[in-house]
C-alpha cells in the first residue's frame, strides 16, 4: 500500500499492481458491517483477516451483516449437520478453516454447501489462502466444477481428479491440491490437513 497527498491535503489510500488485487483505490474506513461482532464471534478471524477477505468478495455482499451459520467448535464436527444448518438458504457463504499447523485458508461459495449428484455454482466461488500469506485464486473459466456435496465428503473445484479443496464427512481430513477450475497451488503446507476449525459464514 502506498499513500499519496493530494492537493487538497486528503488522503487517500491506493492498492498498487504488486497488491495483485488490480482494484480501484480502496477505501479503508468502510469496515465490513458488524466487525466487531464477527470477531467476538470467530475463533479463526481477526479484524485484519476480515477486512482482507471483504475486500475480495463480490459486491451482492456489500452490506450485508456476516452471520455465523456453523462452527466446528459450538456445532461438532459433522457434514450432515452442516448442511442442516445451510437448508433452506439462499445465501452465498464464506468458508474459513485452520488447520493443525495454524495455516488459515477457504473459499467463498457462490451458493450455499448441500448434497448434490452433480457440481453446481457460479464463477463467483473463489479459493483463498489467509495465514501465512494472503492470496486469492479466482475461476480460470477452464471447467464448471465449483461445488460438490456428497454425503461423505464436499468438494470445491476440480479436473483431472484433484479437488481445490475436499473434506471428509467428520469436517476433519482435509486434502487440497491445484486444479484447473481456480490454477490454485494446494492452500495448506501439506497436501493433506487436519481441521483444528471450520467456520461457515452467511451473508443477511
Amino acid at each position: 500500500m502506498s499513500k499519496n497527498h493530494g492537493r487538497t491535503g486528503e488522503d487517500w489510500e491506493l492498492v498498487t499492481v504488486e497488491d495483485g488485487r488490480g482494484r480501484l483505490p480502496l477505501d479503508t474506513d468502510k469496515d465490513p458491517e458488524g466487525l466487531c461482532e464477527i470477531v467476538a464471534q470467530s475463533r479463526i478471524l481477526d479484524a485484519s483477516l476480515v477486512r482482507e477477505l471483504s475486500v475480495e468478495l463480490p459486491p451482492r455482499t456489500v452490506g450485508h451483516t456476516w452471520q455465523l451459520a456453523y462452527s466446528t467448535s459450538r456445532h461438532g464436527s459433522s457434514l450432515k449437520s452442516l448442511y442442516r444448518r445451510l437448508k433452506g438458504s439462499d445465501s452465498p457463504v464464506l468458508m474459513v478453516i485452520k488447520d493443525s499447523l495454524n495455516q488459515v485458508f477457504g473459499s467463498f461459495l457462490s451458493h450455499p454447501l448441500r448434497p448434490s449428484e452433480t457440481f453446481y455454482g457460479t464463477g463467483e466461488t473463489f479459493l483463498f489462502m489467509l495465514l501465512p500469506r494472503f492470496k486469492c485464486f479466482r475461476w480460470t473459466g477452464e471447467n464448471s466444477f465449483f461445488i460438490k456435496g456428497d454425503l461423505d465428503s464436499f468438494a470445491i473445484g476440480g479436473g483431472s481428479g484433484h479437488f481445490g479443496l475436499w473434506l471428509d464427512e467428520m469436517l476433519y481430513l482435509g486434502r487440497s491440491s491445484p486444479c484447473y477450475t481456480f490454477n490454485n497451488c494446494c492452500l495448506s503446507e501439506r497436501d493433506d490437513f487436519h481441521v483444528m476449525e471450520l467456520e461457515v459464514w452467511k451473508f443477511w
